[in-house]
């Protein structure tokens, strides 16, 4: 399912028409639209050069966690770790920043350029245990194609 989403991604990323955040806000909402379990999908980039991360555009319910210390919850981590990190139940998580009561699960991918983490996807979803090794591939993906456009 997740793979017929790739050409669509790539035409919204190809686009001349809009800019980088509009691409941005346009695939955040094509994954949660066509994601039944995608609730909530963000991207987070660094502040600068601060040690946080700050929200970019997202779709989904509005969030008080614009702001995110690197190490602090599965985004802060990820920023930290550079590496995929998902979550099937995150009341099983010590260090989870609980972004809603309905959230049951969640998978953060790093975004890299020029191999550099300058970011991450962010989808919470309120479906336990949701995401596959297709989710992963799949974000990966969308990070790519995302990259190109930085």
């Amino acid at each position: 399912m997740l793979s017929t989403l790739r050409p669509q991604v790539s035409a919204i990323t190809n686009s001349t028409k809009k800019s980088t955040p509009e691409k941005m806000q346009a695939i955040c909402e094509l994954l949660k639209e066509k994601v039944p379990y995608y609730d909530w999908v963000g991207f987070y980039f660094r502040n600068g050069d601060k040690e946080e991360l700050k929200l970019g555009p997202y779709a989904g319910a509005p969030t008080d966690h614009t702001i995110i210390p690197f190490g602090k919850g599965i985004c802060g981590q990820v920023a930290v770790s550079n590496q995929n990190f998902v979550v099937p139940d995150v009341k099983a998580q010590d260090n989870y920043i609980a972004c809603s009561i309905t959230v049951k699960a969640e998978i953060v991918v790093p975004l890299f350029l020029n191999g550099v983490n300058i970011g991450q996807i962010d989808i919470d979803s309120n479906t336990p245990d949701p995401f596959s090794k297709e989710d992963e591939h799949f974000l990966e993906y969308v990070n790519q194609k995302v990259s190109k456009i930085l």
